[in-house]
């Protein structure tokens, strides 16, 4: 058996000036890691934490971002910061977003198509302005009337 060719980390960046600019990018989106720069991850709240996560992830110049609930337990200010950004990101970076949040207030105001999901299954999809509408999406998510 002859040995395997070693894997190449097709994910590794190289280009110096490009990954100082997408640092830049990343630092321009979310002011406060460029205040905490040099600090250790650990010690950040766990808004500027999620900041750092979404920032780690975008240096790698994805064409898709997957986001597993990046409100939770993070204050209300923040959250709003944050999906902000994840719009901003989507529409300026060009990269498509797949946001999985149980904050559907939330979602459905920065998505453009839904999901509801229950023990594992869609119960209903569409346009998230339609769903944001839907009495079923108002009961089962959003505590009634928005």
């Amino acid at each position: 058996m002859s040995p395997r060719p070693p894997i190449q980390n097709q994910r590794t960046r190289t280009d110096k000036a490009g990954i100082e600019k997408t640092l830049e990018s990343v630092l321009t989106r979310f002011p406060r890691l460029r205040e905490r720069f040099g600090q250790q991850a650990s010690t950040l709240s766990g808004g500027e934490q999620q900041m750092m996560v979404i920032g780690r992830a975008l240096m790698a110049k994805p064409k898709l971002l997957l986001l597993d609930e990046p409100s939770l337990g993070i204050a209300p200010k923040l959250v709003q910061d944050i999906a902000r950004a994840i719009v901003a990101i989507s529409r300026d970076e060009k990269v498509s977003v797949l946001l999985v949040e149980q904050n559907s207030r939330m979602a459905l105001s920065i998505s453009n198509r839904a999901y509801a999901m229950s023990t594992g299954s869609v119960v209903l999809s569409g346009a998230s302005k339609e769903l944001m509408g839907d009495d079923r999406i108002k009961a089962a998510y959003l505590g009634g009337e928005l």
